[in-house]
């Protein structure tokens, strides 16, 4: 935030999945008794999610290590932490 470059830099991850692959992801790692709700896309919804990190390799030297599959747990205990909400027990 200190540097010296400015405008938007996008640090997301560039690995491209669907909606449903990551609901999908999501569900299993985290509670796979949680349904799946679909619904229609906003006329605005993007038909790509593939952010493109080129300004952070070549400005900042940055990209992603940690993959979906890691990163989801790890986030889930973290807002849990967050939030002082215990999981819990699956069956």
């Amino acid at each position: 935030m200190e540097g010296d470059h400015t405008g938007p830099i996008n640090i997301g991850n560039p690995g491209e999945f669907t909606m449903m692959e990551l609901a999908k992801t999501v569900q299993e790692l985290i509670n796979p008794s949680v349904p799946i709700k679909v619904v229609d896309n906003t006329p605005d919804d993007p038909r790509q999610r593939k952010p493109d990190i080129t300004k952070a390799k070549e400005l900042l030297g940055w990209e992603p290590t940690v993959t979906l599959r890691e990163g989801l747990p790890l986030m889930e205990h973290n807002f849990r932490v967050r939030l002082g909400v215990q999981k819990k027990c699956q069956t």
